[in-house]
């Protein structure tokens, strides 16, 4: 059994050679809470023995950020950096790659005023647009992933020993990102593979439409014209893979904007702004968001869904079956990087250019003509359950299925 240490280490091998790859001479550019300074220390040093030029750290702290909400004027919310951005801007025309590493409590905000993170959200979504047109059409490498707080892991396992829960959390992280196995990098080579063969299987289908159904769900989303089933690793404009999430279990494409007719349940919590969202059911008319309730979280949901005007469609479609090991793991992170590994789930807000036809060198102005979403935001909510079936649907009508009873049906 590999101990603490070596697992850590093989995760931080992990991010900078499966992650974000890089490569000699490339800068990194590493956003990260100060719970995580250790892994950030050893990531740095990777990195460097990798070949990195130059390794730069954002480090953010819970504290501070929850004292800003509690005690700054209002109207400082709509205020963000013009030089954070600009920093990530000239990072990415240089080829830089980014790695973020999340571990914010679920409830860091909650009680807060709801116009204040919707403020927030607004302003950053809004100075960071450019930036996120780099990693949305996969210019650059980049990266998620995870370490554990305190806050995060007592809310993740409230029954273990307060001195324990660190380690507890620690050690489902090493499991879903497989940094506990002998040979890591292998492994996520083998698993890169077999979500290939998921994402090759959709594009040979070339599906029309998809219909979800599950208690609470009967939703249609139409796929647009030369739509790409995308998986696992990805490739930047310089030719070399990298993998944007990790943990990873889905294949992905884009919805037709104004192609989402129905109704869809929520199955897990969403973790949004420093609250939880649950129990919710959104409604769909033309590809527009027409309603929706939520037992818990519902302001905030609202003003997630009124940031601007892409924020009423969708801009993902993800698959992901129920018997897989997040999923498996009977875990819930509160935490979408790791809950939205676990099941089936759609996003609000900005499409992917790359899971297009020719759309990593489209316009916006393309993209739209396409029907790809544009959006500030891009926030993934899960839907699936062992009870929900999806069939594919081709342009002269012939339905078969993609999932039954929550896993492939192929």
């Amino acid at each position: 059994m590999s101990s603490f240490n070596e697992n850590l280490n093989k995760y931080a091998a992990l991010a900078v050679e499966v992650g974000v790859n890089i490569q000699p001479g490339q800068n990194l550019f590493i956003a990260a809470s100060i719970d995580s300074v250790e892994l950030v220390r050893l990531i740095t040093k990777k990195a460097y023995e990798n070949g990195a030029n130059q390794v730069f750290v954002d480090f953010s702290d819970d504290e501070i950020t929850r004292l800003r909400y509690d005690l700054a004027p209002k109207e400082s919310f709509d205020f963000f950096p013009s030089w954070k951005a600009q920093e990530k801007e000239l990072l990415a025309e240089q080829g830089a790659a980014f790695m973020s590493i999340i571990s914010q409590s679920p409830d860091l905000l909650k009680g807060v005023d709801a116009s204040k993170i919707a403020a927030f959200q607004k302003a950053a979504g809004t100075a960071l647009n450019k930036y996120r047109q780099y990693t949305q059409s996969d210019k650059v490498s980049w990266t998620v992933i995870a370490s554990p707080s305190k806050a995060w892991a007592s809310k993740v396992f409230p029954e273990v020993a307060e001195e324990k829960q660190v380690s507890a959390l620690w050690d489902a992280i090493f499991k879903a990102v497989r940094a506990d196995l002998e040979e890591p990098v292998a492994a996520w080579k083998e698993h890169d593979e077999l979500l290939h063969t998921k994402v090759d299987y959709l594009n040979n289908k070339n599906y029309k439409k998809l219909h979800y159904t599950a208690p609470g769900t009967d939703l249609t989303i139409e796929l647009p014209t030369g739509h790409l089933w995308c998986g696992a690793s990805s490739v930047n404009e310089k030719g070399n893979d990298f993998m944007a999430n990790m943990p990873t279990e889905e294949v992905f494409t884009v919805p037709l904007k104004t192609g989402v007719y129905g109704y869809v349940a929520s199955t897990k919590p969403l973790s949004y702004g420093g609250n939880i969202i649950d129990n919710f059911t959104v409604t769909f008319e033309k590809g527009r968001i027409v309603k929706v309730e939520a037992e818990q979280g519902q302001t905030v949901l609202e003003n997630l869904v009124a940031t601007d005007e892409g924020s009423h469609y969708l801009g993902e479609v993800a698959l992901v079956p129920h018997d897989s090991p997040i999923s498996n793991s009977n875990l819930l992170f509160y935490n979408t990087l790791f809950d939205e590994n676990a099941s089936n789930h759609l996003a609000i807000g900005s499409a992917y250019a790359f899971c297009l036809e020719g759309g990593k060198k489209m316009s916006r102005e393309e993209l739209a003509q396409n029907g790809l979403n544009e959006s500030i935001t891009h926030v993934d909510f899960m839907i699936g359950s062992d009870k929900m079936d999806i069939d594919g649907i081709h342009e002269d009508g012939t339905i078969e299925p993609i999932f039954r009873n929550g896993n492939w049906a192929f």
